[in-house]
């Protein structure tokens, strides 16, 4: 069985400086996450490759998934749990080819017609988003709304993973979408004490679970 958690950590070391990749995957860790997705999009290959080595020792020992955003090549080589792609990455049918059947395969949606495209394709799960607008991605659309969210969630047969904007304020209002779970960059990362952060965020997401 895949496991496809309920609460995605994205590391970040462009909105802060103060913990490594390294650190902000354990700190969010010993605070509930229960995935821990690397994202990085600039600098040696070779580098990220260590960092995400790193990663996957860490998450490996807490029997949480590891999933390496956007680079198919970083994944492959640090044994990563699975990738993460969105609409313009590699396409999730060659990444299904490269990783196996057992891979986690997650794909961006930011409307109706994307999270099909992504079921059809063959992700895992779908990030769906930005909820909120949100600082934390560049190349993020026009924030979507809960009632979108809510109808992808209806019409979608597979887990839909809330992303952007999500913070201690409405992770309740996200769960009461429906959504199977809730990932996040800047309300972990760029909190002063992300274990706490992380912590705060995963009882809220509990106190949300009806199942």
């Amino acid at each position: 069985m895949k496991k496809i958690g309920r609460f995605h950590v994205l590391t970040d070391i462009d909105l802060q400086n103060c913990f490594s990749h390294a650190e902000l995957a354990e700190l969010a860790i010993a605070g509930g996450a229960d995935t821990i997705q690397f994202r990085q999009k600039t600098g040696e290959t070779i580098q990220m490759i260590r960092i995400a080595e790193q990663i996957q020792a860490l998450c490996k020992k807490a029997g949480v998934s590891f999933i390496v955003n956007d680079r198919v090549d970083v994944a492959i080589a640090s044994h990563a749990d699975g990738v993460h792609l969105g609409q313009g990455d590699f396409p999730i049918p060659l990444a299904r080819k490269l990783l196996g059947e057992g891979a986690i395969i997650g794909g961006s949606a930011g409307d109706a017609e994307e999270a099909r495209k992504c079921f059809l394709e063959g992700a895992d799960y779908i990030g769906f988003g930005p909820v909120y607008s949100t600082s934390s991605k560049e190349d993020a659309g026009p924030a979507s709304g809960l009632d979108l969210l809510r109808q992808v969630v209806e019409k979608t047969p597979l887990p839909i993973v809330a992303i952007g904007g999500i913070n201690r304020d409405n992770t309740l209002l996200v769960r009461e979408t429906g959504a199977y779970g809730i990932a996040v960059i800047s309300a972990v990362c760029c909190e002063k004490d992300p274990e706490e952060a992380a912590r705060c965020l995963r009882r809220l997401l509990e106190a949300g679970q009806h199942d």
